[in-house]
């Protein structure tokens, strides 16, 4: 069985990004933990870094990633691309089932997969792991309907996402950066 850790959702709004992430870590079909942090800051806190799926995994590919961003400090879609070619180039790298989505005060957004993908959302929102396309869509509508704040907007739709996604709870964890527009 594997350990889960799941759904990150980040938006970028009015010169903010607000990245947040659930507390649940599962094994199998049993909940091993409600508190869990999926989000660290890096580079001296100028860079958000979110992960979801297997939980070694994540954390073997974040002590990548802030390698390969002291090797790009600034430039993290480099040090993304960097890391994702890597991540596919690598045997035993293509085996980590993970996610990350990575965020900057130079305002970028993106989503970094294993098959080499660096994608940037051109709305500024981002969301991956189990709950992530409910997460997306509530930040989505948000983001077009109301007024609400990056911070608020990433929390609602978690909480969204937590009442759907049975790998999703509502012990959530925001982190925001100002950007640099």
């Amino acid at each position: 069985m594997k350990i889960r850790a799941t759904t990150i959702l980040t938006v970028r709004r009015n010169g903010t990004i607000a990245m947040g992430g659930d507390g649940q870590v599962t094994l199998g079909d049993s909940i091993m933990k409600a508190d869990a942090v999926k989000i660290r800051r890096m580079l001296d806190g100028q860079v958000l870094c979110g992960f979801a799926g297997a939980s070694a995994d994540a954390f073997s590919l974040m002590e990548r990633f802030e390698v390969k961003l002291k090797d790009y400090p600034q430039n993290v879609p480099r040090a993304a691309t960097e890391l994702a070619k890597e991540w596919r180039m690598d045997r035993a790298l293509r085996r980590l089932e993970a996610l990350m989505t990575v965020a900057d005060t130079q305002s970028n957004v993106l989503l970094v997969s294993g098959t080499g993908d660096v994608i940037s959302p051109s709305d500024g929102v981002v969301a991956i792991g189990s709950g992530g396309n409910y997460a997306i869509a509530a930040a989505r509508a948000l983001v077009a309907h109301s007024k609400l704040d990056a911070a608020t907007i990433v929390r609602e739709s978690m909480l969204v996402a937590a009442g759907i996604d049975i790998y999703t709870n509502d012990n959530i964890t925001v982190e925001e950066l100002a950007c640099q527009e």
